[in-house]
Formats: structure tokens, C-alpha cells, sequence
């Protein structure tokens, strides 16, 4: 079952998040985070309208969806960049796949015109999930991250949906 997140799903998604940071270069970063930095990204796309989606197996999340803003320009707001992240137990059952097929949708119905992926060079898993879903090789940044002892490339990848009839400029 997929729904919208709760308060409750937060220390689920902390735990696939900071698993992730530590044991994968899918997040470019070094430190796990604490439940409260996690509520506090809860509450602000709560805040921002932001949706973010979980993947219900058997009563516990196995996986977890959500889109933000792609950059704080206005010109951008029809924009967004995705995340997508399953548990370590989950793998392997179709759960990113079914995440991004309602993430993609959400995004139609809210009039986004472009959905970007950033994706560690070496998640082939990611890559192919994207290429499946209609994301088009956008480009790469060669060394953009260093962990684990060696630099990174992270490769964009996009989606173009129907966007708005016309602009509306703030």
C-alpha cells in the first residue's frame, strides 16, 4: 500500500535514510542524521505542501518517495527534484518502481513541468529504474562528490511531463 507519510513513518524513513548515508553513495553525505533533523524536513514539506509518500508492507515502510523544489528561483517552479529510497530488507521487490509511478502522477496533477534525478554514476539499479520510467539522460558532473575514499560522478536524468498551460510568474 502506498500513502502519504505520517509523523509516525519518521523513524522508519530515518532508518532507511541514514542506512543509505553510511552504506551507500546514494546521499553525498558523511553523517547520519538525528530524528529531530528528520522531523524537522517532515514538517517543513508538511509546510511547503511537499508530498511524500511511504510504502506500506505488511504494516511497516519499506520504502519511502517525496519531491521538493530543484532550485529557489522562481524561474524553477515548475521544477522538482526526486527521492526515492527502500529499505535494505526490501530490495529487489518493485517498490522504488511503484513509488515513482505515484510520485510521477502527483506530479502531473500539480502541474510540474520537469522532474530531475540525481543519481550516483555507479547506481546502475537507479539508472535503470529511471530509463524504464521515461527519464532521459540529461547530463553528468564528474567528481562532484567524494566518499568512501574516492571521487564521485553524479549523473542527471529527467522527466518531461505536460507542465502548466501558461507560465504564472511570481
Amino acid at each position: 500500500m502506498i500513502r502519504l507519510a505520517t509523523a509516525a513513518d519518521i523513524p522508519t524513513i530515518l532508518e532507511i535514510f541514514n542506512d543509505n548515508i553510511l552504506n551507500s553513495t546514494a546521499i553525498y553525505m558523511y553523517e547520519e542524521q538525528t530524528l529531530a533533523q528528520r522531523m524537522a524536513w517532515y514538517e517543513q514539506k508538511l509546510q511547503n505542501g511537499e508530498p511524500l509518500f511511504v510504502y506500506e508492507d505488511n504494516g511497516e515502510v519499506a520504502g519511502y518517495a517525496a519531491y521538493g523544489p530543484f532550485r529557489a528561483y522562481p524561474a524553477y517552479q515548475y521544477t522538482v527534484e526526486h527521492s526515492v529510497y527502500v529499505h535494505k530488507n526490501h530490495y529487489k521487490k518493485g517498490i522504488a518502481t511503484k513509488l515513482m509511478d505515484v510520485l510521477i502522477e502527483h506530479a502531473r496533477k500539480n502541474e510540474v513541468k520537469t522532474m530531475v534525478a540525481c543519481i550516483d554514476r555507479e547506481n546502475e539499479a537507479s539508472i535503470y529504474i529511471h530509463e524504464r520510467l521515461h527519464f532521459t539522460y540529461s547530463g553528468t558532473i564528474r567528481n562532484a562528490g567524494y566518499k568512501f575514499g574516492r571521487w564521485l560522478d553524479l549523473v542527471f536524468y529527467q522527466l518531461d511531463l505536460e507542465g502548466p498551460n501558461e507560465s504564472k510568474e511570481k
